[in-house]
């Protein structure tokens, strides 16, 4: 990205370490001075020539340094690698070198050298925050590079040339026709530019025809286009309107960059305007702006900024009034180092590149939102729309997650910057699932499935011999998926798409309990010859709470079983009474309807009989065995008998009718499926009220921390 390290560059002076050679190094000082007006192109070839003719040691390795920073500054990361590295083993006594080193390594992909040398940085400068930053996004560069994020990238090959191609503008209503930047051939500036060792840059044009081709790209009139670099356009929603960037050259003499404004007449631009946003000398630009016009934000390295370049903006009451004061956009957005080439996307969301976020590498592009507060979140976009080269100059679709950026990726560019055509594939989820018998482990055939959403979805479907179901899920949405069949306890399970940033199937199941026989309640215990529940008994009974609750029609039986053994203070029937009961008055304190519950104990006269799941359990039981008084004592082993004993205290529920009827509602037609329909419509209200209430929390505990000082 050469044309943005001169931007980027301009007039930035190297701290040398130690004296400039004598006078009589003229060669040195002749690279000094183009060094120092930006020129790292021309600079190379010169401190290469004062290489050659130095003898001293300590002097070919301060030259070997500037080089290496020469490189840096055009962007040659290899070759800039390769010369930090020479220096290094030179014993060169700066330690930056090792953070330019780490720098490097971290762009061409070497990540455990990057580590290496961003470590050894460290070990001298362990107060440098920005080092430390980068060292550790060492390990998050590398997890977001094997999992990326759903966009989708290609490169725009019709265009991109072996010069610099970015900064695209769309210049026609229906979005097939771009404006960009280029050094190509045919550019108006032709001659090479000192910083970069590339022509000039100028705004082309090109369209993109019915077969998905673009055409040969043709440079604009020369009344936008001259002997400077012209560049990085911004259009107006009507198309009539030209902002650009054009940064003026002198070899004597700082001229800095101008936003300039042009409008189309006759079908033409017209002779552009400088925007009077600050003085010549400072730079001003990368123009984008509101779709009214009304608010301009743009780079500049102008006094009251936060280091390197900034975001700022301007604003007018109308597109006819004068622009007000420059703003800065404040320390969320900028840094210490580069912030550029913004895209004003609406009033509260603007993306633009840094290198001084936590990135990838170069330059990265970030996405800037800012809440009710006025405060911005700043978002990384992550791979693959960055890489760990310079990613900048992104352009959107209006209202849609689709566009072009630039990049300057070694791995896929073909040499300098090159665009690149990006799209965010629609989310797709699904909920594919069974229905089983809970008790077989089969599927159910002509099983009823009905899907209730947070949006108001109410979808059904009937199983066929498979058991299988499947749906179409939306973004951001609750799900609760409700199974009936008659001779079945109603199954329910819930899903969410909420927050989910990646598509995916739900693979589920639909366990439906049938009621021909008992329904053992899994933990309800009890103190030794006490009815009370213990607290773990409750945890177990309030999912008998929900299952009554999901199946309003039913009325039940509560079935208290103790063991054989008889107890001194009552007798084993009294207690299983007192047992039941309590577990009906539990129910009841939960809101369950009185008339639908009935408790029995059954003492120890309805011993448990062995199912296979038990079976499968216990190696000395068998499916059928009965677990009375004779088969216990059959048992020699003492543990053994305990088990049993165990096995038969035990409560369970039985169905005693399906077709119960509320009292309120026995005037009425009762819609069973529709009751539980309206119950999942409440429980996904009350989750989405629940939702913003920890939100709102969220955010108030965030204002706190930073009114005390503790950070964003």
């Amino acid at each position: 990205m050469k044309w943005l390290q001169y931007i980027a560059g301009v007039f930035i002076f190297l701290v040398i370490t130690g004296p400039l050679a004598a006078q009589k190094r003229n060669l040195v000082a002749k690279a000094e001075k183009v060094y120092s007006i930006g020129e790292y192109y021309k600079a190379i070839e010169k401190f290469k020539k004062a290489y050659s003719k130095e003898k001293d040691k300590v002097k070919k390795t301060e030259i070997t340094f500037k080089i290496a920073q020469c490189y840096r500054l055009t962007n040659d990361t290899r070759r800039a690698a390769s010369y930090y590295s020479r220096v290094i083993r030179r014993k060169y006594p700066e330690p930056k070198v090792y953070y330019y080193y780490a720098e490097m390594l971290k762009i061409n992909g070497k990540f455990k050298e990057a580590k290496a040398a961003y470590e050894e940085y460290l070990k001298n400068e362990p107060a440098d925050s920005v080092a430390l930053r980068a060292y550790q996004m060492v390990d998050s560069i590398q997890i977001w590079m094997k999992y990326p994020t759903r966009y989708q990238i290609t490169e725009i090959k019709d265009i991109n040339t072996r010069d610099d191609d970015f900064s695209p503008a769309y210049a026609s209503d229906d979005y097939r026709e771009l404006y960009f930047t280029s050094s190509r051939e045919g550019a108006t500036g032709n001659k090479m530019h000192g910083a970069t060792g590339q022509s000039f840059t100028d705004i082309f044009s090109t369209r993109l025809d019915n077969k998905q081709k673009w055409s040969e790209p043709v440079p604009l009139e020369k009344t936008i286009n001259t002997l400077y670099d012209d560049g990085a356009p911004w259009i107006s929603p009507d198309r009539n309107t030209l902002y650009f960037t054009r940064c003026r050259y002198d070899k004597n003499e700082e001229l800095g960059c101008q936003i300039l404004v042009s409008k189309k007449s006759s079908g033409k631009w017209a002779e552009p305007t400088i925007l009077p946003i600050a003085k010549d000398s400072v730079v001003v630009a990368h123009p984008s702006l509101t779709d009214d016009e009304l608010t301009l934000v743009f780079v500049s390295d102008m006094l009251g900024g936060y280091g390197g370049k900034d975001l700022w903006k301007v604003t007018r009451e109308s597109t006819s009034a004068a622009w007000g004061e420059p703003e800065n956009m404040g320390p969320e957005i900028n840094t210490p180092r580069d912030e550029m080439f913004p895209f004003v996307r609406s009033d509260t969301l603007l993306y633009f590149s840094s290198n001084g976020h936590p990135g990838m590498g170069g330059l990265d592009i970030f996405k800037a939102h800012q809440e009710e507060g006025g405060e911005w979140v700043i978002e990384n976009m992550k791979c693959p729309i960055n890489s760990t080269g310079d990613d900048f100059g992104i352009l959107f679709q209006p209202n849609q997650e689709r566009g072009y950026f630039s990049s300057n990726r070694k791995n896929l560019t073909r040499g300098g910057d090159d665009i690149f055509a990006f799209m965010l594939p629609e989310k797709r989820f699904a909920m594919k699932g069974v229905v089983i018998n809970e008790k077989t482990g089969l599927p159910l055939d002509k099983a009823e499935v009905r899907l209730i959403g947070s949006d108001g979805t109410s979808l059904a479907y009937t199983t066929d011999s498979t058991g299988i179901f499947s749906f179409r899920l939306k973004e951001e949405t609750d799900y609760i998926a409700v199974s009936f069949k008659p001779g079945f306890l109603n199954g329910k399970i819930r899903e969410t798409t909420m927050g989910m940033e990646d598509s995916k199937d739900f693979d589920v199941k639909l366990v439906l309990t049938p009621i021909e026989k008992p329904i053992e309640l899994p933990n309800i215990l009890y103190d030794l010859a006490k009815w009370s529940l213990r607290p773990e008994s409750m945890v177990a009974l309030d999912g008998l709470v929900e299952t009554l609750e999901d199946n309003p029609n039913i009325t039940i039986e509560l079935m208290s079983h103790t063991d054989i053994r008889p107890f001194k203070t009552m007798s084993n029937l009294e207690l299983s009474q007192k047992r039941a009961q309590s577990v009906v008055d539990y129910l009841i304190g939960k809101g369950i309807a009185a008339d639908r519950l009935k408790a029995r104990g059954y003492g120890p006269d309805v011993p448990r009989v062995v199912d296979e799941k038990i079976a499968a359990q216990y190696d000395f039981l068998h499916p059928g065995d009965t677990l009375n008084k004779a088969f216990i004592e059959s048992l020699k082993d003492k543990d053994l008998q305990e088990i049993a004993h165990q096995l038969n205290r035990r409560t369970q529920f039985k169905v005693l009718s399906t077709d119960y009827v509320p009292k309120e509602m026995r005037e009425k037609p009762f819609d069973v499926q529709q009751q539980l329909i309206n119950k999942g419509m409440e429980e996904l209200n009350k989750d989405a009220k629940t939702r913003k209430i920890m939100e709102a929390k969220r955010k108030k505990a965030a204002e706190i921390i930073k009114k005390a000082g503790g950070g964003k």
